[in-house]
């Protein structure tokens, strides 16, 4: 059982991105390329991991910040959420154990692996 609190809302913008109120109190804001760029889908965990040693690998390009939206929402059970974006990119779920490990107020850029 995780100790990582449950969103008390969600309130998703989609063209500025997702706005988590947990139930300890916390808000926290995932600006949507952040979001794209942190998936956890497979293909983006193992380009992250990549990026990490060898400088030479680079991210896709998903056009310019102001051209990603979020095109779709849906919740998977009680545990997560998936996102689909304007690129098409929508195999990422992200639990809220993993939102709340990649809070862009409260990690490095890079953010952990999930």
């Amino acid at each position: 059982m995780s100790s990582v609190p449950t969103p008390k809302s969600l309130d998703l913008d989609r063209e500025k991105g997702l706005t988590v109120h947990w139930q300890d109190g916390e808000t926290s804001f995932y600006p949507l390329h952040y979001l794209r760029r942190m998936s956890p889908s497979a293909d983006m965990r193992q380009l992250r991991q990549e990026m990490s040693t060898n400088r030479l690998v680079v991210l896709p390009d998903t056009g310019p910040a102001s051209d990603l939206r979020a095109t779709n929402a849906e919740l998977v059970g009680r545990y997560a959420m998936r996102i689909t974006f304007s690129d098409g990119h929508r195999t990422g779920i992200y639990s809220w154990d993993y939102l709340r490990s990649i809070d862009p107020a409260n990690t490095k850029a890079d953010g952990p692996e999930p």
